[in-house]
C-alpha cells in the first residue's frame, strides 16, 4: 500500500509539474500537446511490451467507444489546458482546469444515477464562487476573459473524459491509459494536419523539455498513476488527487513567479475546498 501511495504522489507531483515544463517550451499548444502524447505513447506501448501483457479488455465494442471518446476528449481538454497556460497563466489556468470533477459531480445525478447531497451542492456553491474571487479583477480584460474560457472549456473535457472512461469499466489500468493516450495523440494529429506543419528544427532547439514532458511527465506519470489508483481506496484517490493543483499552484509560485493576490488566494481555498467536500461527502455515503 506505501509503495502505491509513493507512486500516486510522485504521479501527482509530476502531472502539477506539467505547466512549468511547458513555459519552457518554445512551440505553441497544439505543438506541445502533439509531442507528449506522441512521446507518452510511445513510451506506454513500450512498457505494455516488455511487460509481457496481452490486450484483454476489448472485447465489448460499447466499452472501445466510450474509451475512443474519453481518448478525444482528453486530446482536446490537453490542448485547451496548454492554451490558456499560455494565455493566463499556470495559476488560474490549474484553477479552471480542477473545475472539472466539479462538472462530473453535478451530471453524476443524470449519469451515474448518484444522490445530489447538500454537502454536494454546498461544494458546487463554493467552487462558482471561488472561480469568479480568482478572475473578479479580470474578467473584463479580454486576453484573461479568453484564457479563463480555455481553462473552463478544458475542464469541461475532462469531465467528459472522466464520464465516458468511468464507463468503460473492461479496460483498466496500463491498459487503459495506454489506449487512451494513443487516442489522444491521433485526436491532436488530425487537429495538427488541418492547421499546421510541425517543424523538425523547432523540436530540436526544445529537445530537452519536451522529452522531459513527453517520457517523464506523461509517460511515467500515466504508468505510475493507473498502476497506483486500482490498490488505492477510491476516496483516498479523489481527495489526494487535489495535491495536483496545490502543487501547480506552489510550482508557479516558485519557478515562475505568479502570485495570486489575497482575493484569488480565497478564490483557491473556494474552488479546492469545495471539490474536497464534494469528493468527502461521496466517500462518505459509500462508507456506509
Amino acid at each position: 500500500m506505501k509503495k502505491a501511495y509513493l507512486k500516486y504522489f510522485t504521479a501527482l507531483l509530476l502531472f502539477g509539474s506539467n505547466g512549468i515544463v511547458a513555459s519552457y517550451i518554445l512551440l505553441n499548444s497544439y505543438e506541445i500537446v502533439f509531442l507528449r502524447t506522441l512521446i507518452g505513447s510511445l513510451f506506454l506501448i513500450a512498457v505494455f511490451l516488455f511487460s509481457g501483457r496481452k490486450p484483454q479488455g476489448f472485447h465489448d465494442k460499447k466499452h472501445i467507444l466510450y474509451i475512443t471518446i474519453s481518448g478525444i476528449a482528453m486530446g482536446i481538454s490537453w490542448m485547451l489546458l496548454y492554451e490558456a497556460y499560455k494565455t493566463v497563466g499556470v495559476s488560474i489556468a490549474t484553477l479552471a482546469y480542477y473545475c472539472g470533477p466539479v462538472i462530473v459531480m453535478a451530471v453524476s445525478p443524470m449519469v451515474f444515477q448518484e444522490r445530489m447531497t447538500l454537502k454536494k451542492l454546498s461544494g458546487f456553491a463554493a467552487v462558482i464562487a471561488g472561480m469568479y474571487l480568482v478572475n473578479k479583477n479580470g474578467l473584463f480584460k479580454t486576453h484573461v476573459s479568453a484564457g479563463l474560457i480555455f481553462g473552463i472549456l478544458s475542464a469541461a473535457m475532462y469531465a467528459l473524459m472522466v464520464i465516458f472512461n468511468k464507463k468503460a469499466k473492461s479496460i483498466t489500468g496500463l491498459e487503459n491509459s495506454a489506449f487512451q493516450l494513443i487516442i489522444s495523440f491521433l485526436t491532436v494529429a488530425v487537429f495538427m494536419q488541418t492547421r499546421q506543419r510541425l517543424y523538425i528544427s523547432s523540436v530540436f532547439h526544445n529537445l530537452f523539455p519536451v522529452l522531459f514532458l513527453g517520457i517523464v511527465n506523461t509517460g511515467i506519470g500515466c504508468y505510475f498513476y493507473f498502476s497506483s489508483i486500482g490498490r488505492l481506496p477510491a476516496g483516498s484517490v479523489a481527495v489526494c488527487g487535489y495535491l495536483e493543483p496545490l502543487s501547480a499552484l506552489i510550482f508557479s509560485a516558485f519557478f515562475l513567479r505568479e502570485r495570486l493576490s489575497a482575493v484569488q488566494l480565497l478564490g483557491a481555498v473556494l474552488i479546492l475546498g469545495g471539490a474536497v467536500v464534494s469528493e468527502l461527502s461521496k466517500k462518505n455515503r459509500h462508507s456506509r
